[in-house]
């Protein structure tokens, strides 16, 4: 019977606990973010993606034309 009792408890606690933790959170009021200098940033990324890409490119065209097998006797 204690044991029931303790179950019933300890689920009702699992169960209410998140419930009560949200609900007593109050969400903070959001400042604007300065996006003046961010924007500098946008091409970065493409020029070395795209640095990348030519240099797997180049590195592919040399592998597929090298001839690296040996000479059989």
């Amino acid at each position: 019977m204690l044991r029931n009792a303790v179950t019933a408890v300890s689920a009702l606690a699992l169960t209410v606990a998140p419930m009560a933790a949200q609900a007593a959170a109050q969400p903070a009021p959001r400042a604007a973010a300065a996006t003046e200098e961010s924007q500098e940033l946008v091409g970065t990324t493409a020029w070395i993606l795209a640095v990348l890409g030519a240099g797997l490119l180049i590195w592919g065209i040399i592998e597929l034309t090298s001839d690296d097998e040996p000479d059989s006797p």
